[in-house]
């Protein structure tokens, strides 16, 4: 917890964020954000800060995650709003550095992972994960935390980062956190402040899809074809929603179940509701 209840140290260079690490040299949590905090982020900052000494948070609009035609111009942000948060929850520092510190002109070093990556978001948005992991490898090797902290919102992206971990041989604890919702169900995203009035009575829908999957399979429904169709058919009742995707993997590889489910798996739905791309997943667990 920050030192005497005060703002936390704002850090926005490496160099910056390398002292301020060189001088506390304790176990230390770091939560990466893109900012614009809501409950979801929060959540793993209160929980980073019961398991930690101190706590990082980071906020990075990360251009390197965004495609052509995707809202990197109109991502919300409001860095007063989210320092002001931050101090009420106690951190200890904030890392926010410019896309110049992030990414100089002469920068060419990417990271890529190859099979997860391939399919779902990796089809939707080419080079998205390359930019995640790119920025989660650069943040890790400034902050130098023990563990960091990732919603299980989006799925894909934190097995993208608990393979980028495993296979770098990076010393930090990847720790998952529930996603956290609205009262109605949908799951909390910074992005959904773009969603009209009429968008966000239908939104809900997206979770009420993943609700039935669950339904049948805590029932006994092994087939996955069956379970797709169901949410698929749950969706389409909503002509706003444009659909990218239904999918029912292995909990783990993300490889596509076929036939029965006979392993954990994980339904994850991506739409499209208006200018605003929705996710959201659910565990189906034995």
């Amino acid at each position: 917890m920050s030192d005497l209840g005060g703002a936390p140290k704002c850090l926005r260079t490496p160099t910056e964020m390398h002292r301020w690490r060189d001088e506390n040299p304790v176990k230390l949590g770091l939560v990466p954000t893109m900012g614009y905090l809501h409950e979801g982020h929060l959540s793993l900052i209160r929980r980073s800060c019961v398991e930690n000494v101190k706590t990082v948070v980071s906020i990075f609009v990360n251009p390197t995650q965004f495609g052509i035609g995707e809202d990197l111009a109109v991502y919300p942000r409001d860095e007063e709003r989210d320092l002001a948060l931050l101090t009420e929850m106690g951190v200890d520092a904030v890392y926010i550095p410019s896309s110049d510190s992030m990414y100089p002109p002469d920068f060419q070093t990417f990271v890529s992972l190859e099979g997860l990556t391939r399919h779902l978001e990796g089809a939707s948005r080419p080079n998205h994960f390359r930019g995640v992991a790119t920025v989660v490898t650069k943040l890790f090797s400034v902050v130098h935390p023990e563990r960091s902290y990732f919603g299980k919102k989006d799925a894909q992206q934190l097995r993208v980062i608990q393979r980028l971990v495993t296979d770098l041989n990076m010393p930090v604890e990847i720790i998952p956190c529930d996603t956290v919702r609205e009262s109605d169900g949908l799951a909390l995203s910074s992005r959904n402040v773009h969603l009209s009035s009429e968008e966000r009575k239908v939104a809900p829908l997206l979770y009420k899809s993943l609700q039935k999957a669950r339904s049948l399979f805590d029932n006994g429904e092994r087939c996955g074809n069956l379970i797709r169709d169901a949410v698929r058919e749950i969706l389409s009742q909503e002509s706003l929603f444009e659909i990218d995707y239904v999918s029912l993997t292995d909990d783990q590889s993300l490889i596509e179940i076929e036939g029965l489910i006979e392993r954990p798996g994980l339904i994850m739905v991506a739409v499209k509701l208006g200018s605003v791309r929705l996710l959201d997943n659910i565990e189906l667990r034995f």
